[in-house]
């Protein structure tokens, strides 16, 4: 039997180019392993999340959970949060576009939220 490994499960692994970033259909397969709140887009570039609150405090506090999720793992989202909002914008920068990498948070982010 072969055991199936969930992004979530996986750790980053450090990114210094050389790689081709993922394909738009490799991305939408990856896409089935995260919460539905993530979109693709710029062409398969970026993962983006935008979750909405009632206030300013939830809003922080999943700003500092995606921050310290990136710190963790050694690859950081782009975070932008306000009263009532957090977006969250992975990408690979050194490969100009998606790798695992950007996946595997995506997926422990969703893990940590649903704590």
């Amino acid at each position: 039997m072969t055991e199936v490994c969930l992004l979530g499960d996986k750790n980053c692994v450090p990114c210094e180019g050389g790689v081709p970033a993922l394909t738009e259909t490799e991305a939408k397969a990856l896409m089935k392993q995260l919460d539905d709140g993530w979109e693709l887009s710029g062409d398969a570039k970026f993962l983006k999340r935008r979750l909405e609150f009632k206030g300013f405090a939830k809003a922080t506090y999943t700003a500092n959970l995606a921050a310290f999720l990136g710190d963790q793992q050694g690859h950081h989202p782009d975070i932008a949060f306000g009263w009532g909002y957090c977006s969250l914008t992975f990408t690979t920068h050194a490969i100009d576009g998606l790798s695992e990498n950007d996946f595997i948070c995506a997926a422990k982010f969703d893990a940590m939220l649903a704590k």
